[in-house]
C-alpha cells in the first residue's frame, strides 16, 4: 500500500494514548530493575494483545460504527459490563497519567508553582484544546507529537549505546516472587496499552471516515500497524534507556511525581551529559502529555457513547458533560493520593490487565459474528493467535491471583 501521511490519524491517537505510563514508567523500571529481561514479556504481550487491538479499527472501517454498537448488538449486558468496568477504571488511569505529565512539567519548566497548580493547568490546556479543536485538531497535533517523541527517544537511546561500555546482556528472567510478579503484571497491564483503547480507538476512525472520505478499512489497518509498531519500538527504546542506564546503579524510583521526574532527568544527564537533559525532557514530556490529551479525549467520547446506546438517548452535551467530568473527578483523586503516583499506577494497570480477557473475549466474538462483513473477518491466522491471546491472557491473570 502506497503511503501517505495524510491518512494516518487514528493509528497514531492510539500510539499516543498507548506510549505513556507503560513507556515511560513501567519499561524504564523494567530496564532499571531487571536489564533486558522481560524483554520476552514486552514482546509477547504485544504479539497476543495485537489481533485484539486491530478488531477496533477493522470492525469500525467495514462497519461505520464503533466497537460499542457492535457491544450493544452481543446483548446490552455486555454493553453495561463496559460501562461499569470503564467507571471503575477511567477515573484512575487519567490521574495517573496526569501526575506523570505534571511532574514531568515540574522538573522540564520549572517548580516556580506546585505539582497540584501543575496539573490543574495541564488539564485546562487539554480541555481548551479538546473542546476548541475537537478531533481534527488532536489528529493533526498527534503527528507532531509522535514525530518529536521518536526522534528524541532513539537519539536518546542512540547516546546511551554509544557511551556504553559495558557488554549488553540478554539474558530473560521469569520473576519468582509475589513483588516481581506483581510488576510484571503490571508491566504488561498497560504494555502497550489498556484493551479497552480498542474501543477508543473504533471510535477515533469513525470521526476519522467523517474528514477523510478514503479512509477505508485497508487504509484503516495499515493506519493502525503504523501506530503499534511505533508502540513497540519505542517501548524496546526505553528497556534498553532504563538499561543502559540505571541497570545496577543503586538508585529506586520515588512514588512522588515531581521527585521521580527529577531522578529520571537527573539520572540521564548525569549518564549522557548535560546536553541529554533536554532531549529526555522533551521526550518524557511529550510522551505523557500526549497520552493525557488522547485519554482525555477518549473516555468522554466512549462514555458518552455508552449512554446514547444504553438509554437510547442522544445527549447533545454529553461529550461536555463526561470530560468536565472526568477532569473534575481527576483533580479531586489527585489532590487525595498525590504523594502516591506509584500506588495509583499499580493499582490502574493491573486492574488493565486483569480486565484484559474480558475484551479480548468480546472484540474477538464481535469481529467473527454475522455482525462484520464476511470479507473482513479474520483469517485462520488471526483467529490462531486470537484464541492463543486470550489463553494467554486468562493464563497471566490466574497465576497473578493465584500468587496474592
Amino acid at each position: 500500500m502506497k503511503f501517505n501521511l495524510k491518512i494516518l490519524g487514528p493509528g497514531l491517537l492510539f500510539a499516543g494514548a498507548a506510549i505513556g505510563v507503560s513507556h515511560l514508567v513501567q519499561s524504564t523500571r523494567a530496564g532499571a530493575d531487571f536489564g533486558l529481561g522481560l524483554l520476552w514479556a514486552l514482546l509477547l504481550v504485544n504479539l497476543f494483545k495485537y489481533p485484539f487491538f486491530q478488531y477496533g479499527p477493522r470492525y469500525a472501517s467495514a462497519t461505520g460504527e464503533s466497537l460499542l454498537d457492535g457491544y450493544k448488538k452481543l446483548g446490552k449486558g455486555v454493553l453495561i459490563t463496559y460501562f461499569v468496568l470503564s467507571l471503575a477504571t477511567m477515573f484512575t488511569i487519567q490521574t495517573a497519567v496526569t501526575i506523570v505529565t505534571a511532574g514531568l512539567a515540574s522538573s522540564l519548566f520549572g517548580d516556580f508553582v506546585s505539582i497540584e497548580i501543575w496539573t490543574i493547568i495541564i488539564l485546562i490546556i487539554c480541555l481548551c484544546l479538546l473542546i476548541i479543536g475537537k478531533y481534527k485538531l488532536l489528529d493533526k497535533l498527534m503527528k507532531i507529537i509522535i514525530i518529536v517523541l521518536t526522534i528524541s527517544t532513539l537519539v536518546a537511546v542512540c547516546a546511551a549505546l554509544f557511551n556504553n561500555t559495558q557488554p549488553i546482556s540478554f539474558k530473560q528472567i521469569l520473576p519468582d516472587n509475589s513483588f516481581e510478579i506483581a510488576f510484571l503484571i503490571a508491566f504488561m497491564g498497560w504494555m502497550p496499552a489498556p484493551l479497552d483503547v480498542s474501543v477508543f480507538h473504533s471510535l477515533w476512525t469513525i470521526e476519522k471516515r467523517k474528514n477523510e472520505k478514503n479512509f477505508n478499512t485497508k487504509s484503516a489497518i495499515f493506519d493502525f500497524n503504523v501506530g503499534y509498531l511505533s508502540t513497540i519500538v519505542l517501548g524496546i527504546g526505553f528497556v534498553f534507556l532504563g538499561y543502559l542506564i540505571m541497570f545496577n546503579s543503586g538508585e529506586t524510583f520515588s512514588n512522588e511525581a515531581g521527585i521521580f521526574s527529577n531522578q529520571l532527568l537527573e539520572i540521564y544527564t548525569i549518564s549522557l551529559g548535560d546536553w541529554a537533559y533536554i532531549i529526555i525532557g522533551i521526550a518524557a514530556f511529550t510522551t505523557m502529555f500526549s497520552t493525557t490529551l488522547t485519554i482525555l479525549d477518549a473516555s468522554p467520547r466512549a462514555m458518552h457513547k455508552t449512554t446514547q446506546l444504553l438509554f437510547n438517548n442522544n445527549f447533545k452535551n454529553g461529550y461536555l458533560f463526561w470530560i468536565l467530568t472526568i477532569v473534575i473527578g481527576t483533580i479531586i483523586i489527585f489532590f487525595a493520593f498525590a504523594s502516591e503516583m506509584g500506588l495509583l499506577v499499580k493499582i490502574a494497570t493491573i486492574l488493565s490487565f486483569l480486565t484484559a480477557p474480558f475484551y479480548a473475549i468480546i472484540n474477538y466474538k464481535l469481529i467473527s459474528s454475522k455482525h462484520t462483513p464476511k470479507a473482513w473477518r479474520p483469517n485462520l491466522s488471526l483467529h490462531i493467535l486470537s484464541w492463543s491471546g486470550i489463553l494467554f491472557l486468562i493464563g497471566f491473570s490466574v497465576w497473578y491471583l493465584t500468587t496474592l
